[in-house]
């Protein structure tokens, strides 16, 4: 939903970073490269040491480069197919990091139940599964708008309750990933059942190269 209705607000602040970044020489795809290596090193660094303030702060704090990469792209009058890909690829990235170190965090330090262990884990499978059906349907011409849990929702949901926690509020993790494992699964089912009503659904896509037809031999 924040991907919809949250873009405009935002511009106010990420166009004139993007636009600076721009002017000291910096791609979008650089931009997108840098922002997924600091993600990915203060996820791995900080929240299995139990830095979990700092963590969250600076995790959203170079997860914004997410919308400034796209924002510089379009700057510079459009973005290209290979850098489409490098960014969706580098947000899966910064999304397993994000989530395996919570697994980290959960067993080494908190000793967490096997339950809350098994639910992290289900939400890292299932943000890869919601990307991953938007990208399949739009690849056969189906066109899917938002969702109740997208990335810009799971990454607040997440950070909030790392921040919370770190502050001393008690089971502020483990809530949060119990809110984003039911709201992840109605994602998924939301998306599927868009794509099932989309007109474009019923047109038959060619077989793969090679592959046997009903009735050949």
């Amino acid at each position: 939903m924040l991907s919809v209705h949250g873009r405009k607000p935002a511009a106010v602040v990420v166009e004139p970073v993007a636009t600076a970044l721009l002017k000291a020489g910096l791609t979008p795809n650089w931009t997108t490269l840098g922002g997924t290596a600091l993600t990915v090193l203060v996820a791995v660094v900080l929240i299995p040491t139990d830095h979990l303030v700092l963590a969250a702060i600076l995790s959203g704090l170079f997860a914004a480069f997410d919308m400034v990469d796209g924002t510089m792209a379009r700057l510079r009058g459009g973005g290209t197919a290979f850098g489409a890909t490098l960014d969706a690829s580098c947000d899966r990235i910064t999304d397993g990091a994000l989530f395996g170190a919570i697994v980290f965090w959960l067993v080494y330090v908190d000793q967490a139940s096997p339950a809350h262990v098994a639910v992290c884990l289900a939400v890292l499978v299932l943000s890869q599964v919601i990307s991953y059906v938007k990208a399949r349907a739009e690849a056969g011409g189906i066109k899917i708008v938002g969702g109740l849990v997208e990335r810009p929702e799971r990454l607040l949901i997440a950070l909030v309750a790392l921040g919370l926690e770190g502050f001393g509020v008690p089971y502020a993790i483990e809530c949060g990933l119990w809110l984003l494992f039911f709201g992840s699964i109605y994602t998924v089912a939301q998306r599927l059942v868009i794509a099932a009503k989309d007109p474009a659904s019923k047109r038959q896509i060619a077989a793969p190269a090679g592959a046997k037809t009903f009735g050949s031999r």
